[in-house]
């Protein structure tokens, strides 16, 4: 298993970026409190979705944003909801809490 982050590490923004072997991640908390993890590439352009660092939700924290073109996904499926990539969706990625850290599987 791989770190990718603490819990801690979610509280300022309520989500965080990690780049573990040359892959982009990003890790949010879905509404049950458990870790949520996709890679950072939206469907649509292939792109990273942020523009700054560990900023990928919107204002109230309900969507996952694509700060290139505004595209909004479910913080609890990745599924693209408004925007260029209507229907599809971000590539989730297993992981684990344990403890106080999300780790990749």
């Amino acid at each position: 298993m791989k770190e990718l982050c603490k819990l801690e590490d979610l509280q300022e923004t309520g989500a965080f970026g990690a780049d573990i072997d040359g892959q982009s991640y990003i890790v949010t908390l879905g509404e049950d409190n458990l870790p949520r993890v996709y890679k950072n590439s939206c469907p649509h352009l292939g792109i990273q979705l942020e523009m700054m660092p560990d900023h990928f939700l919107d204002d109230q924290r309900q969507f996952i944003v694509c700060a290139n073109h505004g595209a909004l996904f479910q913080i609890e499926d990745g599924q693209c909801v408004a925007g260029p990539c209507r229907n599809q969706g971000l590539t989730p990625v297993k992981s684990i809490l344990k403890g106080d850290a999300i780790s990749l599987i």
